[in-house]
């Protein structure tokens, strides 16, 4: 989890979201360094899923400008080519239900590419292994998969087109605790060998604590701190106290030796 600190590959500046009168973000200012792990924490309703779906293009934000890959994000034409460079994992896996699985993993090959159809069909049975499945995986469909399996699954189609960015919502969620360990080592392993960044929607404290080289916390509309947990846990914000030194936190703390 090598980050270079000199370099941004997401940048976020003065964004404002809002629906209606209702301000969800105001004034926020992001910075995601290149080849790290940011973990994105913030209690409901502070719109964790709305700023990573305004960074990846997916919203229209009332305010501000978003950079990624040197891009402006909101521009088209650039998002059109940086769709082939990130790789996204949504919270409930967003599978297609009536594919199998090597045929999710085939489709953004078969969108961004020219590929042969032999060379696609060898890409995704490797995308499928690196995400930590059998290779009889790839013909079965979503809704014959374990929770586990899902989201190694989105995770193998993410992985598509050898992206240098991934977003993750909540890539724990619904997993026993094994399970959930292990798919955090699977991301550190992948981060740490294809040399990604990662920019991670989480509320697992174990997550943030295993693999994030940095958190950012949303409160009161805006990041309110974003530094290595270590650091994090020292902030006196009411939330922040709450949430890293409650019952659970108290124990992730303890488990970590931090």
């Amino acid at each position: 989890m090598s980050a270079d600190p000199h370099q941004n590959i997401i940048e976020v500046r003065n964004l404002t979201n809002a629906f209606g009168p209702h301000v969800v973000h105001q004034n926020l200012d992001l910075d995601v360094r290149r080849g790290e792990v940011l973990g994105l924490v913030g209690g409901s309703g502070t719109g964790k899923s709305v700023l990573m779906n305004t960074i990846l293009g997916l919203r229209k934000p009332q305010g501000g400008q978003i950079r990624v890959l040197g891009h402006d994000t909101q521009s088209p034409s650039s998002r059109r080519g940086l769709e082939s460079r990130w790789g996204v994992l949504f919270q409930n896996g967003a599978l297609f239900s009536s594919l199998t699985v090597k045929e999710n993993v085939i489709l953004p090959l078969r969108e961004h590419t020219r590929l042969p159809e032999k060379l696609m069909s060898e890409l995704a049975d490797m995308k499928i292994m690196l995400a930590g499945l059998e290779a009889d995986a790839g013909v079965k469909r979503p809704s014959e998969l374990s929770g586990g399996m899902l989201k190694r699954a989105a995770l193998a189609r993410a992985l598509a087109l050898d992206p240098e960015l991934l977003f993750f919502d909540e890539p724990t969620s619904g997993l026993d605790p094994i399970s959930a360990a292990a798919f955090d080592e699977l991301i550190g392993q992948l981060q740490s060998t294809l040399d990604l960044s990662v920019f991670m929607i989480t509320h697992d404290l174990d997550s943030l604590y295993a693999i994030c080289d940095r958190v950012a916390v949303l409160a009161d509309k805006k990041v309110e701190i974003v530094a290595p947990v270590k650091d994090v846990v020292k902030s006196e914000h009411p939330w922040i106290q709450a949430y890293f030194h409650g019952k659970r936190g108290r124990s992730v703390i303890g488990d970590s030796g931090k």
